[in-house]
């Protein structure tokens, strides 16, 4: 049953996806970030108190969401087994994004196709934090591939391994877990010590997920006739400069497996920031690679169901 909710919540979100509502769980999430910050993060504080402000914060937050998730199926487990089965199924669904990343991908990619660069600027500013006015077309596939590439792990393989390992609680957990790093472990002024213990429990959820990913990356890129060897290399050569322990690995996997170098000097509000070169530029950036991203990412998705339900078949067996 384990195996048969995960296949259903990827089913549910690849045909439905997640609705754009205030009530979305992830949104809801984001609401109690938001007010026990106002709470809790004084300007005025210390470097010490900022950090134990911040460690309270992550710690409340998580208190009460898995609170309220695991009271909530409880009682629905009372109440009805099948009403239970499906608020599981729909709850893991919010908390993986292959639709979403897909959607998003697919739709600056025809930007792209028609060199409308105004419109494919906006879009891509939706989803990255850099400055993206003036972005060329290769830029913004490069921005593209990072996103969904980097988006592997936090968006789809983490939140599916903490499933297998505690149930849809637990993914609600993690889920949590990297809205508070999204929301307030920014390398600034006013969250650098904030946001501090966000960034490093969210480095460790998706320390193990993250090279799990890699694996699969390279298997998947064999499938695919990609270039899996070159992402083996990019993977052992590239992964470990890029700024965050875990994002490098799934980018250095995609960037060799295409045959893309990504990285390179972005802006931020305004202030140029380089970051490590990922995989060697055989080919130059374009639209199709975006496509061939997506491809990859669904191919990790549907690898990584399979490995479980194959583990699951011979560990009963």
């Amino acid at each position: 049953m384990i195996i048969n909710i995960a296949v259903l919540a990827f089913i549910f979100d690849i045909f439905i996806g997640d609705p754009r509502s205030k009530f979305h769980p992830v949104v809801l999430i984001g609401n109690l970030i938001s007010i026990l910050e106002k709470f809790l993060l004084n300007s005025s504080d210390g470097k010490t108190k900022k950090r134990l402000s911040g460690m309270l914060l992550v710690i409340s937050t998580l208190t009460i969401i898995t609170s309220i998730t695991w009271s909530f199926l409880h009682y629905l487990s009372n109440l009805n087994l099948w009403i239970f089965y499906l608020a599981n199924i729909i709850l893991l669904s919010f908390t993986i994004s292959p639709r979403s990343l897909a959607q998003a991908g697919i739709e600056i990619r025809n930007y792209l196709l028609r060199n409308d660069l105004e419109n494919a600027r906006i879009k891509v500013g939706w989803i990255v934090g850099r400055d993206t006015k003036n972005l060329d077309q290769a830029n913004i596939t490069r921005a593209t591939v990072e996103t969904i590439a980097e988006n592997i792990v936090d968006g789809i393989i983490s939140p599916l391994c903490y499933y297998f390992i505690g149930g849809v609680v637990f993914a609600v957990f993690y889920r949590t877990v990297n809205t508070l790093d999204s929301m307030i472990a920014y390398k600034n002024d006013k969250y650098i010590d904030f946001g501090m213990f966000a960034a490093k429990l969210d480095d460790l959820f998706n320390y193990i997920p993250a090279r799990l990913t890699a694996i699969m990356i390279i298997i998947v890129a064999f499938c695919l006739q990609f270039d899996f060897k070159q992402a083996y290399r990019s993977i052992g050569q590239d992964a470990k400069k890029h700024p965050s322990p875990n994002s490098g690995y799934s980018e250095a996997g995609v960037a060799g497996a295409l045959g893309v170098q990504l990285g390179g000097l972005n802006y931020y509000f305004g202030t140029p920031s380089f970051r490590a070169h990922m995989g060697e530029k055989k080919n130059e950036l374009l639209p199709m690679h975006i496509t061939h991203t997506i491809y990859i990412m669904y191919g990790v998705t549907i690898l990584f169901l399979v490995w479980v339900a194959a583990i699951g078949y011979f560990w009963r067996g």
